[in-house]
């Protein structure tokens, strides 16, 4: 499933032709994705101008001048095209050159600039609403939702208060959405191996330089992964729908039996399977 690069890159892809547009024509081409289209989506969109594309977590919210947001979930195939101007093209610069399958797509919206962006989604396990924005954190999707992972609000400080008696496993309390926003296995991988810490070891028993050292690896990891276009993921959506991940570009994901690579460690990586999700780790220098 797209992670949180993987929803930033698609936000600044989108961003340029939707910011500050207004949808002229909306079309929904089923009544439902994942869950059901509210009640005159169609009509409460079509005239609306977007004011900012933002992004909590791993939602895509499109901030109207209705008083309402377009609120957005990419699911595990989700992915735009945007037409208009010059060639088509997907937000964010794509590996892969499989051509989207019409028969999946689902919504289009069109702008008075002349632009068309078309939602895509073979899985159909992505999701759409609209939510007011008065009260839009009370909201199910976004209540208990813990801080922006390169916001100042996440800090060592906030880790040590969350991890505080946790017996459960740093990587299980990393990937708590109530504890940090927008993680997801992948990058909780990729950062512990940074930090030196064990995927294994009990939140509650780090002690706070180490606590440091996992926030700062956590911004590093996905400052990069923005950088390189979405984690490194240039396109999550092959032409069979599976996940496209350019995996050499990471340290521990995906290199089961591999050498660690970190300077000075001679150890292995090693795959194990934690609440059904596979973990890399190197057990040589991760403690």
């Amino acid at each position: 499933m797209p992670e949180l690069p993987e929803v930033e890159t698609v936000r600044r892809g989108l961003a340029p032709v939707l910011e500050g547009a207004r949808l002229d024509r909306v079309e929904a081409r089923r009544p439902d994705l994942r869950f059901p289209f509210p009640e005159g989506f169609v009509q409460r969109l079509t005239g609306a101008r977007i004011e900012t594309l933002e992004r909590r977590a791993k939602y895509l919210l499109a901030r109207l001048d209705r008083g309402q947001a377009l609120v957005m979930h990419l699911g595990m195939t989700g992915r735009f095209e945007i037409e208009g101007g010059t060639a088509a093209r997907r937000p964010g610069d794509f590996h892969y050159a499989a051509a989207a399958d019409p028969r999946h797509a689902h919504v289009v919206f069109e702008t008075d600039a002349g632009v068309r962006v078309t939602f895509f989604d073979p899985r159909r396990f992505g999701y759409m609403g609209l939510v007011d924005l008065d009260g839009i954190e009370a909201h199910p999707w976004f209540a208990g939702l813990g801080p922006e992972p390169l916001s100042p609000d996440f800090t060592a400080k906030g880790l040590a208060e969350a991890f505080a008696g946790r017996k459960q496993s740093v990587k299980a309390m990393l990937l708590d959405q109530r504890v940090v926003a927008g993680l997801g296995n992948i990058y909780v991988c990729e950062a512990l191996h940074r930090a030196g810490v064990s995927p294994e070891r009990p939140a509650g028993r780090i002690a706070r330089a180490r606590l440091e050292a996992i926030a700062a690896a956590v911004r590093e990891v996905l400052a990069e992964a923005i950088e390189a276009g979405g984690s490194t993921l240039r396109d999550y959506a092959a032409a069979d729908g599976a996940l496209g991940y350019f995996q050499h570009s990471f340290r521990a994901y995906g290199r089961e039996h591999e050498p660690c690579g970190r300077d000075g460690c001679r150890g292995v990586i090693r795959r194990i399977v934690q609440s059904g999700r596979s973990t890399f780790y190197c057990p040589e220098h991760q403690r």
